[in-house]
């Protein structure tokens, strides 16, 4: 028997898939349980239409990944800071002023968790820092430190 899954099924499939099981399991449990419906046409077009819809909705939010990464990978941000005798701030560079200078200066959104920094920045210099949007689609946003004065050093 044929039958459109309403809820997951760990062995058989994920909610929506289109399953041939056997008629006992079908009428005695997937049935009574509305964990299933029978596959019939209309069910059947229903199902097709959705995958269609959700195939559009994941290809326009792919493309707008890709959109936000291309203009991710040519921002620079420039930070002024305090700096010590031997080149070290007082303070750092954490993901949440990145998330922020990005949010000011660019009126780009991104989640400081997907900003990849595995430790605060506490140096003059120029960073190349990766930025999480989806799987394998990490750019690398430019960040320069510069001393309050104005003196890069590398």
């Amino acid at each position: 028997m044929k039958v459109i899954l309403l809820k997951d099924v760990q062995g058989l499939g994920k909610a929506g898939d289109l399953k041939e099981v056997a008629n006992g399991y079908a009428r005695n449990y997937l049935l009574p349980q509305k964990i299933a419906a029978g596959a019939t046409p209309s069910l059947i077009s229903n199902r097709t239409q959705r995958i269609a819809a959700e195939k559009r909705k994941q290809e326009k939010l792919d493309e707008t990944n890709r959109q936000l990464a291309e203009r991710l990978g040519q921002v620079t941000l420039t930070f002024k800071a305090k700096v010590g005798a031997q080149g070290r701030l007082y303070g750092s560079i954490t993901s949440q002023d990145i998330a922020t200078a990005l949010r000011d200066s660019e009126k780009l959104t991104v989640d400081r968790r997907s900003i990849e920094l595995s430790e605060p920045i506490r140096a003059l210099g120029t960073f190349g820092v990766p930025v999480k949007i989806a799987p394998q689609l990490e750019p690398k946003l430019t960040v320069n430190v510069v001393d309050e004065a104005g003196a890069v050093t590398a």
